[in-house]
């Protein structure tokens, strides 16, 4: 969570919001790492997950990440739970709950849909505190920014 908390902060610095993710390999290391590029790249699917998604599928040469891990800082929304379930990730590990978009539990729980024929584990509330700060901080100043404007 910590490799994610990186890419988060990263994000700041294109002014996207502060998501971060990444992709363990189930031998332990990093394979893909990603954190939002909307902003930077113009892109409506440049989501954490699907950055990290698309860098792990890349690094194994292949799109299937059995055994693997996603780590990402805030609960994915439907379309990155989709990309995971779509990917084979036998895990998602998150930081914050997301209650207005989250799918892996609070407002859907597309992962743990039982017509879909792939359920990956699911473990929130990793550095919950640290990941929630962040974005609290990221959303405290843009409203600050756009109240000047």
């Amino acid at each position: 969570m910590r490799a994610a908390l990186e890419e988060a902060r990263a994000a700041l610095a294109t002014g996207d919001v502060p998501i971060g993710a990444v992709v363990v390999d189930p031998s332990g290391p990093l394979v893909g790492r990603g954190r939002n590029v909307r902003e930077a790249d113009a892109d409506p699917t440049g989501h954490a997950e699907v950055v990290a998604l698309r860098a792990a599928a890349q690094a194994r040469g292949e799109w299937r990440l059995d055994g693997c891990t996603l780590v990402v800082t805030l609960e994915p929304c439907t379309m990155c739970a989709g990309a995971a379930v779509l990917s084979r990730v036998d895990r998602i590990v998150f930081g914050a709950w997301d209650p207005k978009a989250g799918a892996v539990g609070s407002l859907w729980d597309v992962v743990r849909d039982r017509r879909l024929n792939h359920r990956p584990e699911v473990v929130p509330g990793v550095l919950a505190e640290e990941s929630t700060a962040l974005l609290e901080e990221f959303f405290r100043a843009h409203r600050a920014g756009a109240a000047e404007v």
